[in-house]
This record gives C-alpha cells, structure tokens and sequence, in this order.
C-alpha cells in the first residue's frame, strides 16, 4: 500500500499540503467540499500540482509537515522539480531566513 504526500493550489493562488492513503479518493473530497473545516473549503476549485508516493503513513506525514514549514519560493521550486532551487532555498534557510509561518499567500 503506497501513502502519498500532496499539494494543491486553491483559487486564491496559496497553497494546501496534505497527505492520504489514497489520493484520488482525498482529491475529490477536497473538491466536494466535504470537511467544512477544512482550509480549501472556501478555496475551491483547487489543482493538485504536486504530489510523491511513499512506502509508510509515516514517511508521508513527515513530508507533509516539513513541507508546511517551507516557504512559497521553495514549496514552487518543489512543485516545478528544481531540486538545485529546493537545495538552494534550504541553505539560505539555514543562515536565518526562517520558515513560512503563512498560508503562503503573498499581500
């Protein structure tokens, strides 16, 4: 059984990471609206635009939490494959930009 780790872009252009046991079935849940809780709710229609298997619940949970703490330029850099971009963006990290503490959205 494989886990997946994913991101979707919502309508107001931030990004949503998350991760499920079966993707497509999580994606249509998003896309109904069925956890009214739920950050995408009131951002639909959303895009997955980027989203890895994983052997275990765990491996994709931690993804998907590393993932959350990244910022917007590095989730893109990930979302378009640059892995120098990603690499890049986590030593600059490292000497004090922090991580994003937002939904990603830009003001």
């Amino acid at each position: 059984m494989a886990f997946y780790c994913y991101i979707l872009r919502c309508s107001d252009d931030s990004y949503y990471t998350g991760q499920t046991e079966d993707l497509d079935v999580r994606l249509a849940q998003h896309e109904r609206g069925a956890f009214d809780d739920c950050y995408t709710y009131m951002r639909r229609p959303l895009t997955l635009v980027w989203s890895q298997d994983f052997g275990t619940r765990y491996e994709a949970l931690e993804a998907e939490r590393r993932i959350k703490g990244w910022s917007r330029p590095k989730k893109e850099a990930l979302i378009a494959g640059d892995w120098e971009g990603v690499s890049v963006l986590a030593r600059n990290w490292q000497v004090g930009a922090g991580p994003s503490t937002g939904s990603g959205q830009t003001e």
